[in-house]
């Protein structure tokens, strides 16, 4: 037993737990947490209860679940055990079993009558940060969580812990809003030899960027100075060849009008490796920014997002907006300031109502972001009234009504 031990400070380390199998007996809230961790570390979960949790009974498949009491029979094979039922008594016998078995158990409605604690855990790139407080599991979590922001906004650096071999990784930046970048597309760029940034990729991360890291702008600038597609090509393999990790940073997601793809197969065709983090996309994250949804229970079923930079009728335009203007759901347009008194004019000619609510969201999540609402009718004039300029969203339907009650009757 633990005898006068109990006070000792615990031996940190880290459990293989791949194909073993882990005994969770308790099928409430506690288990509900242990339970999918033990998953991801590719454990073999045996989860003993009469009851269970419907996030745990949804694991199905996941686990072995044996509807009934836990018995002293349940411990054999295991390597690991959490004791999490809401009856001391059973958690104190399946303790004293795993003593007995000498298999280290997991208390956790007495953490000094186990011979385990859980830490707080968290992930940041290949880093496991795991912090054990003295049975204090609060402290824990806090200590943790100053460490994890630390790391995520380079305050603390882990750069030896991530990837760096080299390649392309095509990272998506989001909207624009720092805040709304994803977590993996922040230790890309921790990652990185070599930055590639266009114009709406959020600036603010580029500044966090060590003094070491190359940063190449291939800024696309409207009516002016623009890299090719071919020459960011170019620019994204050669680097990769010189044996340097290259990011290549878009707002939005890259594979949403982004050209992502386009990246990818030229570096398939040089033989360089390419991975992809993708990226919020501004046409479903910049209407929401401003409280705008893009489906609506018994308002909208369907959203369509369609890239305007060429008008309807353009020779080379894809879009069949006569069938669009039939759709009884949201358009949103991207790249459409320019177009958008033309595509407007398609869809009244294909039957959309003259009143049909329309939101213009220029630089969404951005500090210069603001809104202007309108309908199809009236939308040429109050683009020009208001001074609209790239970057815009364009939302196009009923759900605009939704979320900002008004007059859109001018038409």
């Amino acid at each position: 037993m633990l005898g006068d031990h109990t006070d000792a400070p615990p031996y940190p380390v880290g459990l293989r737990l791949a194909g073993r199998r882990v005994v969770v007996v308790g099928g409430g809230h506690v288990a509900q947490r242990r339970v999918p961790a033990l998953i991801g570390a590719g454990a073999d979960v045996l989860l003993v209860s009469p009851e269970v949790t419907p996030a745990l009974e949804g694991l199905a498949g996941e686990v072995t679940w044996l509807q009934r009491r836990f018995e002293v029979a349940d411990l054999e094979d295991a390597w690991y055990v959490v004791a999490a039922t809401d009856d001391p008594v059973t958690n104190a016998l399946v303790s004293e079993e795993c003593e007995r078995r000498r298999i280290f158990c997991v208390r956790a409605d007495d953490a000094a009558g186990g011979t385990a604690w859980t830490p707080a855990v968290g992930r940041h790139g290949g880093l496991t940060v795991a912090v054990l407080a003295n049975r204090e599991p609060r402290k824990s979590a806090g200590v943790r969580d100053e460490i994890m922001t630390a790391l995520r906004d380079g305050t603390l650096t882990a750069r030896t812990t991530l990837d760096t071999t080299p390649g392309v990784v095509l990272v998506g930046g989001g909207p624009g809003d720092p805040e709304l970048a994803t977590v993996a597309a922040r230790h890309a760029l921790a990652s990185a030899d070599v930055v590639v940034a266009d114009r709406l990729a959020p600036r603010e991360l580029l500044d966090e960027l060590p003094a070491h890291v190359e940063l190449v702008d291939v800024a696309k600038l409207p009516r002016g100075r623009s890299a090719t597609q071919e020459a960011i090509n170019d620019v994204i393999v050669a680097r990769a060849r010189e044996g340097k990790r290259v990011v290549r940073f878009k707002g939005g997601d890259g594979f949403v009008f982004g050209r992502g793809y386009e990246e990818v197969l030229a570096c398939q065709a040089a033989g360089v490796p390419v991975s992809v983090v993708p990226g919020l996309t501004s046409s479903i994250a910049v209407p929401a920014s401003v409280g705008i949804p893009v489906t609506h229970r018994g308002v909208a079923h369907e959203f369509t997002v369609i890239s305007g930079h060429l008008p309807p009728g353009h020779p080379d335009s894809l879009v069949a907006w006569d069938a669009v203007a039939r759709m009884r759901g949201t358009v949103v347009l991207l790249m459409a300031v320019e177009n958008a008194p033309a595509i407007a004019e398609a869809l009244l000619a294909g039957g959309r109502g003259p009143t049909t609510p329309v939101a213009v969201v220029q630089e969404g999540t951005m500090p210069g972001e603001r809104t202007v609402l309108s309908t199809l009718a009236t939308l040429a004039d109050d683009l020009a009234e208001h001074g609209v300029r790239p970057p815009a969203i364009i939302v196009v339907g009923d759900v605009v009504a939704v979320a900002r009650p008004g007059h859109y009757g001018r038409g």
